[in-house]
């Protein structure tokens, strides 16, 4: 495959620092948490995540992306349309260029984004398109597809070769950015959560696909009860275990669902299924709400 173009991350900090990143109407990141916002923004200061990022990028340009991808097939107009069109109806849904989207012969459940933020793809694990409708796929990409358009991929590609690639590195000195790009990353789920939700028109939907991931049973998805599952949550909220959640890239599932409820609400979102409906939660007490969850007040 052809080599990558180029990124350095001092250079891209520059760029950066003209452009607002995120929660502005005229961006179209209005539905951006802005934790997640405030978040990508310190790291322009923290050294150690900057060091971090650098080297991940030099890493991934001198692999190029034939580690990563292996034997994946790449998604197009003639190789799963299908597939394709889902992915071009969430690029056009957030105002992004259509994503590349790569299918990989993996029997996890999952999907994820890596590269650079001027060259980025889609990775879908084909148990997905075994175990997903076209709905639930389209709130999968839609959530990759807010990776993206948020430019969060430097951050996803670099904690990837955190958590995977330790062995070159020294852990000690890179465990304060791996514990910071964790932190973020749960943050970041949350924004590409209410992405999915905006690609896919449903809470139900996304939730559902969400969900999915905790089972990875065709038997046990439709006797699944999401109500059953959120109280299991609150009965181990006071546990010690709770702790184990800042060590990890995403928030535990329970309170992606609470997180998405919440964005349900929202003003954004019911104008986004239809532009004359009103009254909803505003941006500011969707993020206060699910700042709550996040933080397990509520």
């Amino acid at each position: 495959m052809a080599g990558l173009p180029p990124l350095d991350f001092s250079e891209f900090v520059d760029r950066r620092k003209n452009q607002r990143v995120g929660g502005t109407f005229e961006s179209g990141h209005e539905y951006t948490y802005a934790s997640d916002k405030q978040t990508r923004a310190a790291f322009e200061r923290v050294r150690a995540v900057e060091l971090v990022v650098s080297s991940s990028v030099r890493i991934f340009q001198s692999v190029q992306r034939t580690q990563l991808l292996g034997n994946a097939v790449k998604v197009s107009e003639n190789q799963f349309p299908r597939i394709h069109a889902l992915a071009k109806h969430c690029a056009d849904t957030l105002q992004i260029p259509v994503p590349r989207v790569y299918i990989v012969n993996n029997q996890t459940l999952n999907a994820a984004t890596y590269g650079t933020n001027e060259e980025s793809f889609i990775m879908v694990n084909s148990a997905l398109v075994d175990h997903f409708n076209d709905e639930e796929l389209l709130s999968v990409i839609g959530h990759e597809c807010g990776h993206i358009h948020n430019s969060h991929v430097v951050y996803l590609t670099a904690l990837h070769y955190l958590t995977t690639m330790t062995s070159i590195f020294a852990r000690w000195a890179v465990q304060p950015a791996q514990l910071a790009l964790s932190a973020w990353s749960r943050r970041a789920e949350i924004t590409c959560d209410r992405a999915g939700m905006l690609c896919s028109k449903s809470e139900a939907i996304s939730t559902k696909a969400l969900t999915k991931l905790a089972l990875g049973s065709h038997r046990l998805y439709e006797q699944f009860n999401v109500e059953a599952f959120i109280a299991q949550y609150e009965e181990s909220k006071d546990g010690v275990g709770k702790y184990l959640e800042l060590l990890a890239s995403h928030p535990w599932l329970p309170k992606r669902v609470l997180a998405m409820r919440v964005f349900k609400e929202s003003d954004l979102f019911k104008k986004s299924i239809d532009a004359d409906r009103t009254g909803g939660l505003s941006m500011k007490e969707v993020d206060a709400r699910v700042l709550s969850i996040l933080k397990g007040d509520a």
